[in-house]
């Protein structure tokens, strides 16, 4: 944002360097940013003198150029050559001496210089008004009056002006600052805290507002007034639309605003000098002579100021005529058949305060950041609605030559109360870290215009103006009595006390550490992909439910319309891009939030997945490339759990249809992980056409089993491990979880593990039959286990499967 030192000036007498006052708004809390030098005329016509013309012959060499003798006040006259066709003895004129920088319209620059021109020496310049920047005019020199003295300078003449213009990066909160006045309004508490300088605040003056006849009234007629608190107009008549003055013009160009007439430039002036966003209609067009303000249903067309034709909301705020005709997207954005134009006569001027949420809504769904959107939905002072509508019919009255014909039309059915707050000292030193006097708390109030009602020994009850609408609560109290009284001036205490607290509970932020750092150990990356993804991929699995998205009001884009309810579709979508770039070996891990909404209610559930593809290592001479697989992520799974301490899990089958092939390990009756190799035709929709494999790690879950269980620690066995494996053909529809099961239950003391580490299926088998390869792992903790008990054990578990599952040994 930015706001002119010359502008704040009429709100605030101050005579302190630029950079002083910066300082000042910075420790306010207003940051400036950097401070710009604005000049009414670049060059602020530095280096051109008033000079008067002594003698003019012809050129000797050149018809058309004359060469002068010019007199600037300063002794010896010089000799000027000019090709000026109104140049003549006696004139007083501009003068461009040597050195001086002019600034051509196109944004070059050049320097005069002593020179020859056709042989006649040359000590500087005879100027137009466009070559000054004073004008368009090149038809000759500019010639000023006779009186003015040799010498002077030009820039005294034109009243040339400088100003300082500072960058403020104004926190969204501080409606009360996006103005002139609300700047000036906290630079006036800062001055008094910090400087010890009492100003006295110049407020608009209204008084002498007055109706000039009462002749033509618009009616108003608002239908929703919880939308629109309060709605103010007024009608002016006999106006001429024209160009504005010098110095409302200056004032705009200031600040970066391209003037455009007197009527709309007074609008802007109001807004950015006072806080109000006001609205000028061409009272001519509005039919019946009513306006009704009040929402039309969705899909009514409506064409805007820059010329687009926009779809409306049934949400939007619009204002219209007697017959329903919108003219205005209330707070936003204006018509482009209602505004003012060079021939209008007579306008109906609106002053409002709307509903903040309902403007921004409409602002982001029409994607429309206008400077009066801005500011409505961050919070207007509704108090000022008539104030500031007053003045700004004052000026245009004074300025447009109007005649105010009727009286203001004022709508506020509710009058909105002002907050009132109760603070206690102790609360205010306790929360600053530093006890502050209850004589300087009350002076940094009051200079802040915050109304003691009563107060106590302990503390305050107070009134917040109207302008301050984020001051709600005792924590924003304190907070402006300590940007006022400055956090610089608060010590930093040379002792520091701490204690150590007793924590059991397990730190999840901990946990989640110890996970990404072992996956870094790993080779894998850390990802983030957005929460917000596409409504279309959840018509991609079954597993997911169209009716229980979480769905955007105002989304930015089609693409980021719903919350996620699968972490799957990010972590492709990351594939996807490495893959486009010639990055083909992939390991992604991502901590995130997956979204649901049930008849219950919203919930969130804590996810962790894993992304692997391509091959393990990058391409090396020395190192054969091997693909990533099934097994592979498997005992990252496996590994990452027992770092955990997560032991005894149990494989079981899983119907998850993002895999062609799949398990899930369980710990009891919770799933913690799903894990396998992603359908193709899902991959097929993302552009990917090599393997990828997928874990799903339920983290909610994790965090239940983690400090379950103390860790037990035990030595390293002595005695060897025993590896035996089973050949089984088998039905199809037996799973290797079934088979697992069976084992443990045949021999629960020696045997360790179970694992399955080859699956055939080809036509050499009987039909519908599988072969399976299965590893037993036995061991005995105290001794060495012989062939006579290896044997008996591989014999109860031959026939535990023979009988169970009809099994034949191959």
């Amino acid at each position: 944002m930015k706001i002119s030192y010359n502008w704040l000036q009429d709100f605030l007498k101050i005579d302190l360097e630029a950079e002083k006052i910066g300082e000042i708004l910075t420790d306010l809390g207003l940051e400036v940013e950097g401070i710009e030098i604005f000049e009414t005329v670049k060059g602020s016509l530095k280096g051109i003198v008033v000079g008067e013309v002594l003698a003019c012959e012809q050129h000797p060499n050149a018809d058309r150029l004359k060469v002068t003798k010019v007199d600037l006040g300063d002794g010896e006259p010089v000799q000027i050559v000019c090709g000026a066709p109104n140049v003549s003895v006696g004139q007083k004129v501009p003068i461009a001496t040597i050195g001086t920088v002019l600034y051509a319209k196109d944004g070059a620059n050049f320097t005069i210089k002593k020179g020859k021109i056709r042989g006649e020496e040359s000590f500087g310049m005879i100027c137009a008004e466009d070559e000054l920047g004073l004008g368009k005019g090149h038809d000759g020199i500019l010639v000023l009056d006779k009186n003015v003295k040799i010498g002077t300078s030009v820039a005294e003449i034109f009243d040339i002006k400088t100003d300082s213009i500072f960058e403020i990066g104004l926190t969204p909160n501080r409606a009360d600052a996006m103005s002139h006045l609300g700047v000036a309004r906290d630079l006036k508490a800062g001055l008094l805290q910090m400087e010890k300088i009492r100003k006295k605040l110049i407020t608009p003056p209204v008084s002498n507002f007055h109706v000039d006849e009462r002749t033509f009234k618009i009616k108003v007629e608002v239908d929703n007034t919880k939308l629109v608190p309060r709605y103010a107009g007024i009608t002016i008549t006999d106006i001429k639309v024209e160009d504005s003055p010098k110095w409302l013009q200056e004032r705009l160009k200031s600040i970066g605003l391209k003037p455009i007439n007197n009527i709309v430039d007074i609008t802007n002036y109001i807004l950015h000098g006072l806080g109000q966003p006001l609205h000028a209609f061409d009272a001519d067009k509005i039919k019946g002579d009513k306006i009704i303000v009040k929402n039309l249903p969705s899909g009514t067309k409506f064409v805007t100021l820059d010329g687009v034709e926009r779809s409306l909301d049934e949400d939007d705020i619009m204002i219209c005529d007697a017959e329903n005709n919108p003219m205005c997207i209330a707070g936003v954005f204006g018509g482009e058949d209602s505004g003012v134009t060079k021939k209008t006569k007579t306008i109906f001027l609106e002053s409002a305060y709307f509903n903040p949420v309902s403007i921004r809504k409409t602002a982001k769904r029409h994607a429309l950041n206008t400077d009066a959107s801005f500011r409505f939905e961050r919070g207007i002072d509704p108090e000022a609605v008539v104030l500031l509508l007053k003045r700004a019919a004052i000026l245009i009255s004074e300025i447009a030559g109007g005649k105010i014909v009727s009286d203001i039309t004022d709508i506020y059915p509710n009058k909105i109360e002002d907050f009132q707050v109760h603070i206690s000292y102790e609360r205010v030193h306790k929360l600053i870290g530093e006890e502050i006097s209850e004589e300087i708390i009350k002076n940094i109030l009051a200079s802040l215009d915050i109304k003691i009602n009563n107060q106590t020994q302990s503390g305050l009850g107070l009134t917040i103006p109207s302008y301050r609408v984020d001051v709600t609560r005792e924590a924003d109290i304190v907070e402006e009595i300590l940007r006022v009284y400055g956090y610089n001036n608060i010590k930093i205490p040379q002792k520091l006390n701490t204690s150590v607290s007793s924590f059991n509970k397990i730190s999840t932020e901990k946990v989640e550490d110890i996970i990404a750092n072992f996956l870094v150990s790993q080779g894998f990356y850390e990802t983030m992909a957005n929460s917000l993804t596409k409504l279309d991929y959840v018509d991609k699995l079954e597993m997911l439910n169209k009716n229980q998205n979480v769905t955007m009001l105002n989304a930015l884009s089609s693409d980021l319309s719903v919350m996620r309810q699968s972490m799957l579709f990010g972590g492709l979508e990351s594939v996807a891009y490495n893959i486009n770039r010639k990055n083909n070996s992939l390991k992604f891990f991502e901590f995130g939030n997956t979204y649901h909404k049930y008849e219950s209610g919203y919930t969130e559930q804590k996810h962790l997945s894993l992304i692997v593809s391509g091959n393990l290592q990058k391409n090396n001479w020395n190192v054969e490339n091997q693909a990533s697989d099934f097994y592979y992520l498997k005992g990252i799974i496996t590994s990452l759990l027992l770092r955990l301490g997560i032991s005894n899990l149990r494989i079981s089958a899983t119907k998850n249809d993002i895999f062609s092939e799949a398990i899930a390990f369980q710990l009891g009756k919770n799933k913690l992980v799903e894990f396998g190799i992603v359908k193709r035709t899902i991959l097929k929709d993302l552009g990917i056409k090599q393997e990828v494999l997928y874990a799903d790690i339920n983290w909610d879950n994790i965090l239940q089993c983690v400090g379950k269980k103390d860790l037990k620690v035990k030595p390293l066995q002595k005695y060897p491990e025993v590896k035996r494996d089973l050949a089984l053909l088998l039905d199809k529809k037996i799973k290797f979880s079934d088979l697992y099961d069976a084992a443990f239950q045949s021999e629960r003391k020696l045997l360790k593990n179970v694992d399955l580490f080859d699956v055939y299926t080809g036509d050499k088998l009987p039909k519908g039959k599988k072969s399976y390869a299965l590893s037993f792992v036995l061991q005995d903790e105290n001794k060495t286990l012989n062939e006579k008990q290896i044997d008996k054990i591989m014999s109860k578990l031959q026939q535990t499967y023979i009988k169970q599952f009809e099994a034949e040994l191959r």
